[in-house]
């Protein structure tokens, strides 16, 4: 069984999550939402133009029948009508549909009517890589340009959480940068060093921290071995902390192109998560996200003290 198949197994007989899907006025974003539906992962409500979406329906033969749709008017409204719809409580996942990714976030980091948190918002790829033993989180890879030490302190401890929530005991991250060794010359191999000094004072807390690594002696415990690094973390980590976006967001697409990796995108940090779906995404990738927003989800629900089925 392939590591997707094995997440939604996980999620048979869960209970459904609310999930307010903005503007899915496109095929394939209207398509993954109900497949998901139909799944069992969620229930979704779909927000944006109402004539819209039962006419991309009918055209591709999606049956919408017995579908709530909240009636926006536009790609804004429907991200401002759908983060409002999770802060009355009535959806407890927000999907991205074929609105700009952008527009979307906009809503939800707005002041006085998003889904701030005192967390930082990150990103994270959940990736099956077939030429990896398991399952691998990359972040941030999609939302933090040059994020700063305070920065990367919220962003791993999203990714832990995360990790946490898909069944990972302590997860082991893995701090990325050009080099092994700590240099002023590159920063970001200072914050690495930092961040495992702040993971032993419990300023992050849930996982094993290792770093500066260098790709190669993170994902290899051969390369590891060559060049002297004693760590459980090296050759095994379940999350790469990424020096940058840029970088973060190279390393998701080579996995994805050249290793043929497929990658589930999730934003955490804040009030609820946040499905983020490409157009390119296969049916299992598009469920796999479902699946793991819901797991989040069902996790909330479990601390805050309601019931879970």
């Amino acid at each position: 069984m392939g590591k997707y198949e094995q997440l939604l197994a996980t999620c048979r007989g869960l209970e459904p999550v609310p999930t307010a899907v903005a503007h899915p006025c496109e095929a394939t974003a209207l398509e993954g939402a109900i497949d998901a539906g139909q799944q069992g992962l969620i229930t979704p409500i779909l927000v944006g133009p109402a004539a819209k979406i039962r006419d991309v329906a009918a055209r591709a033969g999606i049956d919408i029948a017995g579908i709530e749709i909240v009636d926006a008017p536009h790609s804004h409204a429907a991200a401002a009508q759908a983060v409002a719809l999770v802060r009355t409580g009535k959806a407890e996942l927000l999907m991205k549909g074929s609105l700009h990714t952008d527009e979307l976030l906009d809503a939800v980091l707005a002041h006085d009517s998003g889904l701030r948190t005192a967390r930082r918002m990150s990103h994270a790829f959940i990736m099956d890589v077939p030429t990896y033993h398991k399952v691998l989180l990359i972040t941030d890879a999609a939302i933090n340009i040059a994020p700063t030490l305070e920065d990367k302190v919220d962003i791993c401890q999203n990714a832990v959480d995360l990790a946490i929530t898909l069944g990972i005991t302590k997860p082991k991250v893995a701090i990325v940068a050009a080099v092994e060794t700590v240099t002023s010359k590159m920063p970001a191999t200072l914050d690495a060093a930092a961040l495992c000094k702040m993971a032993q004072r419990g300023q992050i807390v849930g996982a094993s921290l290792e770093g500066p690594l260098a790709f190669d002696n993170a994902i290899s415990k051969e390369a590891a071995r060559v060049k002297g690094i004693d760590s459980d973390v090296a050759g095994d980590p379940d999350i790469l902390l990424m020096p940058d976006l840029e970088s973060g967001n190279m390393v998701a697409k080579l996995l994805t192109f050249l290793a043929k990796a497929d990658g589930v995108g999730l934003v955490l940090g804040a009030r609820v998560p946040i499905i983020l779906t490409s157009r390119a995404d296969s049916l299992e990738t598009r469920l796999a996200s479902c699946a793991v927003a819901g797991l989040v989800a069902q996790a909330r629900r479990a601390s805050s003290g309601k019931a879970v089925k």
